[in-house]
């Protein structure tokens, strides 16, 4: 079970023990990912949980908010409706409270985890460009590889800024194009060349390597930390 519903916390039976049990084998799951490597979408989902629990703690309007409301009179002439509230119990408000005490140092433990190895992709990966820098740098190519690699996988990216409420931050998608075999006769700048020529609505587009030193999972760890180098990269 990798995958723990957003409303984990309210959803279906509230109680202690149940709700402890779900949580630890997400989480043993989740261990399992990052012992084979696997870092996303497993972090971010760690770290969304995380912060709502948080958010919760601190406000139990919040809490109250989430649980789901059954209709207890419908106005048909007026076509409106009135809820009434399934959570009004203290009992349960001290079930969740527990719930909650108990899941938040759990997935702090489990994003510490996440942290250290994805600290150890970074350690072992370097992103770097290939051939000329280009003066646009917000769409691209995107080359992976690893040293024992017999090939070259091959993307296409591009940079979107969005407005924040604070400040405007990026977002990057990627779109696969190909496998390229490594071959001495033909270099990443000539597989870069070859780009251009296909792809003439860049004709001289900038393009980065992201070679790692060892084998990792490439969609669920290599290429989520490039996008993530790469983004800052080209914000730099």
């Amino acid at each position: 079970m990798d995958k723990l519903k957003h409303d984990w916390l309210t959803d279906g039976l509230i109680d202690y023990e149940y709700k402890k049990y779900l949580l630890l084998a997400y989480l043993k799951d989740i261990k399992l990912k990052f012992d084979d490597s696997h870092l996303y979408p497993f972090l971010s989902d760690l770290v969304f949980h995380y912060r709502n629990l948080e958010r919760i703690r601190q406000s139990k309007q919040l809490l109250y908010e989430q649980f789901p409301k059954s209709i207890s009179k419908a106005d048909f002439e007026k076509l409106s409706f009135t809820y009434e509230e399934l959570i009004k119990d203290d009992d349960i408000m001290k079930e969740i409270e527990e719930i909650i005490a108990f899941a938040i140092p759990k997935l702090s433990g489990a994003i510490k985890d996440g942290k250290e190895l994805f600290e150890f992709v970074e350690e072992n990966v370097e992103l770097s460009p290939i051939g000329l820098s280009s003066l646009y740098e917000k769409e691209g190519y995107l080359f992976i590889t690893h040293t024992y690699a017999p090939s070259v996988s091959i993307y296409r990216y591009q940079v979107s800024i969005f407005e924040g409420a604070d400040e405007p931050y990026r977002g990057i998608s990627t779109t696969f194009i190909n496998n390229e075999l490594k071959q001495f006769a033909r270099t990443y700048e000539h597989l870069k060349i070859e780009l251009a020529r296909k792809f003439k609505d860049l004709p001289n587009p900038a393009t980065f390597l992201l070679h790692s030193k060892i084998r990792l999972p490439e969609m669920s760890t290599l290429l989520p930390v490039a996008k993530r180098l790469l983004v800052m990269n080209i914000a730099a």
